[in-house]
């Protein structure tokens, strides 16, 4: 009989998170964070602007998210590139409890979609973009959750009656199912975006 001790399994070192992996991913929520940043501030404009924020952040973050994926396709680049983004957000104090609770719970479901379709299918990484987005519906989510205190509170800070006003007109349910639905929607037409731009990079990846 052997002494030899029994092999103990762990991890395979391609699958694992290294240096330059954490680059990319930096490299690329900054993008995302750019983009996701400039549609933040568009909300002011109109409160169907705010909300319909998540959906347009969807439909112009494909790119930064898809090359992302290929760049890294290993468990917890998406977590990590929400992280990074709730991170930013949490220090310019643009962030609440319930948009980092939509956001950590959307990058779970994405990395458990990503892994199940094994990191380098489009369709995953779609469907894993598609739940990614819905994190940020976390930022307009108070409207119809805490609507009475978040109405009071918005005023208090100087919003205009008018947008005030705009925004109530819109707290019904059917806007809210607007929300959800259209970033799903943006959010895929935003990954198909990115795969026409960037077709042969993507090829050469695997990504199919």
């Amino acid at each position: 009989m052997s002494g030899t001790a029994p092999a103990v399994r762990t991890a395979a070192p391609r699958d694992r998170l290294r240096g330059r992996d954490f680059i990319n991913i930096g490299i690329f929520s900054a993008i995302y964070f750019v983009l996701n940043f400039v549609f933040m501030l568009a909300g002011g404009i109109h409160p169907i602007m705010w909300i319909l924020m998540p959906a347009l952040i969807a439909l112009t973050t494909g790119i930064p998210f898809l090359l992302m994926c290929v760049r890294v396709p290993k468990p917890g680049a998406v977590i990590v590139m929400g992280l990074i983004t709730g991170i930013i957000y949490f220090a310019t104090g643009m962030f609440t409890p319930l948009i980092i609770g939509m956001m950590a719970a959307s990058c779970v479901v994405a990395e458990a979609v990503r892994w199940g379709t094994r990191y380098l299918s489009f369709a995953g990484n779609t469907a894993a973009f598609a739940v990614f987005s819905l994190g940020m519906c976390g930022s307009p989510l108070p409207l119809w959750v805490f609507r009475d205190s978040f109405l009071t509170q918005i005023a208090d800070q100087g919003m205009s009656a008018d947008y005030l006003a705009s925004l109530e007109a819109l707290s019904g349910t059917g806007t809210l199912v607007l929300m959800f639905a259209a970033t799903i929607v943006l959010a895929v037409v935003g990954a198909v975006i990115a795969k026409k731009m960037f077709s042969k990079h993507l090829e050469r990846a695997g990504l199919a």
